[in-house]
């Protein structure tokens, strides 16, 4: 096995990384918006957790992949088709993820305060869900 060979490996691993964490993200997405709808929080808090956590969980994939990417760009032989071809990828999927972003937080990335990247998009999320959950437990206490 040659060092090209062990890069490609690294690659596709970054790759199924990736795609793994936009399912995670996606299962976690529908968990946290079924319990917002349990809390009777009502049907457009669930949607916009479902939808902010969703969307993080895309946000951190595609992050994953763009590292997936410049890690083939080690490995390929240099070639200007090969070049472009990467080029374009890691440009859409860069146009994708700032979309995403600024879709979530409602504002431009450079505007923003306190930078922030889509794991931690995702972690806020459970995070809230957790406040919440405990709310409610202090709440159903309380009415016993």
């Amino acid at each position: 096995m040659d060092f090209e060979d062990i890069f490609t490996a690294v690659a596709v691993a970054f790759e199924a990384l990736g795609a793994l964490a936009m399912i995670i993200g996606f299962i976690i997405a529908i968990v946290l918006g079924a319990r917002s709808l349990s809390r009777k929080e009502g049907g457009s808090e669930a949607f916009s957790v479902l939808r902010t956590t969703l969307g993080s969980a895309i946000l951190l994939g595609l992050e994953i992949l763009v590292a997936a990417d410049l890690i083939r760009t080690i490995t390929s032989k240099p070639s200007i088709e090969d070049a472009l071809i990467l080029g374009i990828i890691v440009v859409i999927r860069t146009v994708l993820s700032m979309s995403i972003q600024i879709e979530i937080e409602g504002a431009l990335p450079w505007r923003r305060a306190v930078l922030t990247n889509g794991g931690q998009l995702l972690s806020k999320a459970v995070a809230r869900d957790a406040a919440a959950s405990r709310a409610a437990g202090e709440t159903e206490s309380i009415e016993r």
